[in-house]
C-alpha cells in the first residue's frame, strides 16, 4: 500500500509499505480520505514527527474485521480517532481526557495518509460510524469539529456572549459557525488578509477585521463599544497573539489558547490586570471521544459542511502539493483522496 511518509517539513513522500495484518481484535479500514491538520503545517511542530506517516482525520470503509470484533462489520464506514482514552483513570473519570496516558499513547496504523489504516481496540473505542447521507469531505471534519467543540466548551460560552476568534484559517471558521449555532452574540473575527475577513463574514461573524501592526484590540474597543470580547478564542501559537487575545479580552471574559506553542516560548502578562478583570486564560489541547460525537452530530445537521469549508481535494499522488496548498491563505481545508477517490 502505499503512505505519505514525513521526513521534514515540505519534504514528504509517498512510499510503498506492507499493509498492516489484522489481529483477532482489529478493524482494518480501507481509506477513502484524509484532512490536513493545521498543526500539521507548523513547522517546528510538525518537524517532531520526522518518521512517521502523517494524518488523523480520515475516513474510510471497514475492509476487515478479526474474528474477536464485535459492533463492526466489512463495508460500514467510519471515522477512526487517533486518540482514545482509557474511561477508567483519574483524567477520565474527570473527564479530561486528553490528560490519558492511554489517550496520548494511541495512534492509527501507520497514520490517515495511507491508503489502509489499523484500528486497535483501544481506538475502536472512538470510532464512529458514518451515516449513508454524509460523503467524505464532510466525514473528515468530524475531528477538527471536535476541537472546536472542546474549545467552545472550556470557554464555557453563553448564549449571547460576544466573541473574538483571532485567526481566520480553517479552525478560526470553524469556531465562527459553531459559536453561532450555539448562540453567540457578536462574533469578531480578525486576521492579516483582506479575503480571510471578508469571508468570515460570509460565514456568519458579525465583523470580520484586518490586522496591522498592533491594531487589533482598538478595533474590538470601536466595535463592541468599550465592552470589549467575553470570549477570545486565540488560534495562532504565539505569545504576541495570546497577549493580544488578553489584552481584547473583557470583564470576567475567558481567553482560549487553542493552538501550542514552542517549548521554550513565555507569555508575558500582567497579573495585575488578570486578577482585577478576572480573566480566565484556558488552554484546549485536541478532543475526546464526546466532542467527536457532539462534532458528528453537528456534520450531519450541517451546522459544519464541506460545501463551505473545503477548498481543495487532492489525490494522494499529490500530498506534496496538498499540503503545500494547506499554508496558503486561499485555502480553507484541504483534503487528500485515498484509494482511487477523484479530487474535485
Amino acid at each position: 500500500m502505499r503512505a505519505a511518509l514525513l521526513y521534514d517539513f515540505g519534504d514528504i513522500r509517498i512510499e510503498e509499505m506492507a499493509r498492516p495484518e489484522v489481529g483477532p481484535d482489529d478493524i482494518l479500514i480501507r481509506t477513502s480520505a484524509c484532512g490536513i491538520c493545521t498543526g500539521d503545517i507548523m513547522p517546528w511542530y510538525i518537524r517532531r514527527k520526522a518518521g512517521a506517516v502523517l494524518g488523523h482525520e480520515p475516513v474510510g470503509l471497514i475492509e476487515e474485521v478479526g474474528a474477536a470484533v464485535r459492533g463492526f462489520r466489512p463495508g460500514e464506514r467510519v471515522f477512526p480517532h487517533h486518540h482514545a482514552p482509557c474511561f477508567s483513570c483519574s483524567a477520565c473519570r474527570r473527564g479530561e481526557y486528553v490528560q490519558c496516558a492511554t489517550w496520548r499513547a494511541t495512534k492509527l496504523v501507520p497514520g490517515g495518509m495511507s491508503e489502509y489504516i489499523l484500528v486497535r481496540p483501544v481506538n475502536q473505542r472512538d470510532t464512529l460510524k458514518l451515516p449513508d447521507s454524509m460523503d467524505d469531505a464532510d466525514g473528515v471534519l468530524v475531528e477538527p469539529t471536535a476541537c472546536v467543540v472542546k474549545s467552545l466548551r472550556r470557554s464555557n460560552l453563553k448564549p449571547g456572549e460576544s466573541v473574538l476568534i483571532i485567526g481566520l484559517g480553517i479552525m478560526g471558521m470553524m469556531h465562527i459557525k459553531v459559536a453561532r449555532h450555539m448562540g453567540a452574540g457578536m462574533i469578531i473575527g480578525a486576521d492579516l488578509f483582506e479575503k480571510r475577513a471578508r469571508w468570515a463574514e460570509q460565514l456568519g461573524a458579525d465583523a470580520g477585521v484586518v490586522v496591522s501592526g498592533d491594531n487589533l484590540v482598538e478595533q474590538v474597543r470601536e466595535i463592541t463599544r468599550g465592552a470589549m470580547a467575553d470570549v477570545v478564542i486565540v488560534g495562532p501559537g504565539t505569545p504576541k497573539a495570546m497577549a493580544t487575545g488578553i489584552a481584547a479580552a473583557g470583564p470576567g471574559a475567558t481567553v482560549v489558547q487553542f493552538t501550542a506553542t514552542p517549548a521554550d516560548d513565555e507569555l508575558p502578562v500582567r497579573p495585575h490586570d488578570l486578577y482585577f478583570n478576572e480573566i480566565k486564560l484556558v488552554p484546549s489541547y485536541s478532543c475526546g471521544p464526546d466532542d467527536t460525537r457532539v462534532a458528528l452530530d453537528l456534520v450531519e445537521r450541517g451546522v459544519i459542511n464541506a460545501r463551505e469549508l473545503v477548498t481543495h481535494r487532492f489525490p494522494l499522488s499529490e500530498i506534496t502539493t496538498a499540503y503545500a496548498t494547506a499554508q496558503k491563505p486561499e485555502a480553507l481545508k484541504v483534503i487528500v483522496t485515498m484509494n482511487g477517490g477523484q479530487p474535485t
